[in-house]
């Protein structure tokens, strides 16, 4: 396992990290057998979030049972907007994960609406920083889907790290990536299989453990073979025969994929679509159906509800069916 600076935190991380969503498909027991093996191939940064339902308490039963919580580094991460909502959500992320501790606190995907009330008077903001100068959080990070809270985020100076979705496929934060570094910021990529849709996890892997400005890759996972397979490869440079299969999945891929660039926004009738597009993938791939069916039924305004005007596919640089991948979504959901 190749070790590396977490940004200017002054943690040292495994460039293979470990995402926390899919073990709400198996138990605490299972979790503890997974991190077992986490440990004894290299991995020490571990990932969840208080929206993936029992992933934090699965957690925190594992790194209780092995004694192994000097061996990790924790980070979950809250949408709370509000200081009491974040305060709240700090206390259940401890008591979860059964620390008095987490190294790394994140502000979970916000909109830039959102993002202004988090950083407004009575923000959550005013939580992570009490709870930081409390030692009940080490460091503070930001979780984003949206290019453009990316790009703010940078310049958001108690921001120490940025998790975003980049893999073969979904590049369009590639500069902003780069920055990072500039920013001494670490950078954590998500979604390294774009969510179950690249099937060859060797390429996937391949393509961000070689970009020098990727800090850790968090690729979820919920079996043991799954965790060897993802911690066997280096970081060497690309073989001929990687970089022709990495070619051939951005060819195949084109044209039926949400990248989530949110270029299709606004919706006429105010669909979230990368938001519809991205739960479709946890229902149909991740096999977590009663997550996705939560989520999706948040959504304000359903994929049904889609009035078929076609501004969306006139913005698509990917040029999608959009208005075709919103009928099957509201077939999938059932609304």
């Amino acid at each position: 396992m190749e070790y590396v600076p977490f940004g200017n935190t002054g943690l040292t991380v495994s460039r293979v990290g470990f995402g926390g969503i899919p073990i709400q498909r198996i138990d605490a027991e299972g979790t503890a057998e997974l991190f077992e093996k986490l440990i004894e191939r290299g991995v020490n940064y571990i990932d969840t979030a208080r929206g993936y339902t029992v992933s934090e308490e699965y957690i925190g039963y594992a790194v209780e049972k092995l004694g192994a919580r000097d061996k990790l580094y924790l980070a979950t991460k809250s949408m709370a907007a509000t200081r009491e909502a974040m305060e709240k959500d700090i206390e259940t992320s401890l008591r979860n994960l059964r620390t008095d501790h987490i190294d790394l606190y994140q502000i979970h995907n916000p909109s830039m609406e959102k993002l202004d009330t988090i950083l407004a008077p009575g923000g959550a903001l005013e939580a992570l920083f009490e709870a930081k100068e409390a030692g009940r959080i080490r460091h503070i990070g930001l979780t984003a889907h949206s290019a453009a809270v990316f790009e703010r985020a940078l310049g958001l100076d108690f921001v120490e790290s940025i998790m975003f979705p980049y893999n073969i496929v979904e590049t369009q934060g590639k500069e902003l990536v780069q920055k990072c570094r500039e920013a001494g910021k670490a950078f954590v990529a998500m979604k390294p299989l774009a969510g179950g849709a690249i099937e060859d996890g060797r390429a996937a892997m391949r393509y961000l453990l070689t970009d020098p400005f990727v800090t850790v890759v968090i690729p979820g996972m919920y079996a043991v073979s799954e965790v060897e397979e993802n911690t066997s490869f280096g970081s060497e440079p690309l073989t001929d025969e990687e970089a022709a299969a990495i070619e051939h999945i951005r060819s195949t891929l084109t044209g039926n994929f949400c990248r989530r660039c949110n270029y299709c926004a606004p919706c006429t009738v105010g669909i979230q679509i990368p938001s519809v597009f991205l739960f479709e993938g946890y229902l149909e791939r991740y096999g977590l159906e009663e997550w996705a069916r939560g989520r999706y039924a948040g959504l304000a305004v359903k994929a049904s509800e889609c009035i078929e005007c076609g501004l969306c596919e006139t913005r698509c640089p990917y040029e999608l069916p959009i208005r075709e991948m919103l009928k099957r979504a509201a077939a999938a959901f059932g609304e």
